[in-house]
């Protein structure tokens, strides 16, 4: 039996600084640009360096019924398979881009923040 690993603490730091950069974006686009971000930021953390995904190897899917894809290219890596089987980084991932689909479409019924800023 192998035992979990919990990133609980690594969600804890990262999270006041999501939802901040989340509540200040001012389109959709920005808010898919962050939660890569931060998901960069949480999967070299919980690795301790070993990962740097890049750009394009996670990306928030607010109009499917999975909310966020991981690239093949970083789900084959040892480090982060090792580390997405044996913890709760998967729920942890899973809650980041349930915050982020709900900005995204928050944004995207109420663009008014959007066009305010175009209007300037």
């Amino acid at each position: 039996m192998t035992r979990m690993q919990s990133f609980s603490k690594a969600e804890n730091e990262l999270l006041p600084k999501f939802r901040k950069m989340t509540n200040e974006a001012e389109s959709t686009e920005d808010v898919k640009k962050f939660f890569v971000y931060c998901m960069q930021e949480l999967f070299t953390h919980v690795s301790d360096g070993r990962l740097e995904p890049r750009f394009e190897d996670v990306g928030l899917l607010p109009e499917g019924e999975k909310l966020f894809f991981i690239s093949e290219s970083l789900r084959s890596r040892e480090a982060f398979a090792e580390v997405w089987q044996e913890s709760d980084l998967p729920q942890i991932v899973s809650r980041f881009a349930h915050l982020a689909v709900a900005r995204y479409k928050h944004l995207e019924t109420n663009p008014r923040k959007s066009e305010a800023k175009i209007r300037k």
